[in-house]
């Protein structure tokens, strides 16, 4: 059951086009929440470690679906060993692996993910797919499998009674890594430290709701959330400005 000061501010409306009811996380919409790569991240390990500044790239990346896998084909097609630390290591198809139910998964190397450049690389560290879109000019979460760019954002689609869709668009949570989520030492959602941005989330993931939702959906959460309110109900950690596991 959640504390009282965990409880978050929903609000739902019905797709004007479908068979189809959203519901938003207000709290975390309208937080402050930004990302802190390189500026406090400290990843997503059982033990941090923010001097490796692999932030949520520990990992390999899975792919929602075959279109996801064929865009981040053509990225890896793109980048240039300027851009891609791995480069090397990731020619001839060793960028791609398997998981054991047989699904697609970026491979690991040197104890995060093969896109990954490390500190020390003159191109730039972070995301090799980042640092090749900026260059470009482009929108990195057009380059990244989509799972990359949609955290800390959560899309769940539910089906209810009479095919009617409940499509919830919420904080990432632990859980949503699976069980190991519960393992990480630290998690950006769950601190105050990453509750320091300029602009409310709805906002600063503008382009990444829109490729959520839709454009028409957008901007009716825009309205749904600048509606005036007797008081808005601030995000847990920025309640709290506690560092929780």
């Amino acid at each position: 059951m959640s504390k009282p000061e965990e409880l978050h501010e929903w609000i739902s409306f019905a797709d004007p086009e479908t068979e189809q009811t959203w519901m938003i996380d207000a709290t975390f919409l309208r937080s402050n929440w930004t990302c802190i790569y390189g500026n406090g991240c400290q990843g997503i390990l059982d033990d941090a470690d923010p001097t490796l500044h692999q932030g949520c790239c520990s990992y390999g990346a899975h792919f929602i679906d075959k279109e996801d896998l064929a865009s981040v084909k053509k990225s890896v097609k793109r980048l240039k060993p300027e851009h891609w630390q791995n480069f090397d290591r990731g020619q001839k198809g060793k960028w791609l692996g398997k998981e054991k139910d047989g699904s697609d998964i970026t491979t690991s190397y040197k104890g995060a993910c093969i896109f990954h450049n490390r500190p020390d690389f003159e191109g730039g560290m972070g995301c090799a797919f980042h640092v090749a879109a900026t260059e470009e000019g482009e929108r990195p979460m057009d380059w990244k499998p989509d799972v990359c760019w949609q955290v800390p954002l959560r899309l769940e689609q539910h089906e209810e009674d009479e095919d009617h869709i409940l499509s919830i668009v919420r904080e990432w949570k632990r859980r949503d890594w699976g069980g190991g989520g519960f393992d990480f030492e630290w998690w950006c959602t769950d601190d105050s430290a990453a509750f320091v941005g300029s602009r409310p989330v709805y906002k600063y993931l503008k382009d990444e709701l829109i490729e959520l939702c839709g454009d028409e959906i957008y901007d009716i959460i825009v309205k749904q959330l600048q509606k005036p309110q007797t008081t808005f109900l601030p995000h847990p950690q920025v309640r709290s400005k506690n560092k929780t596991k």
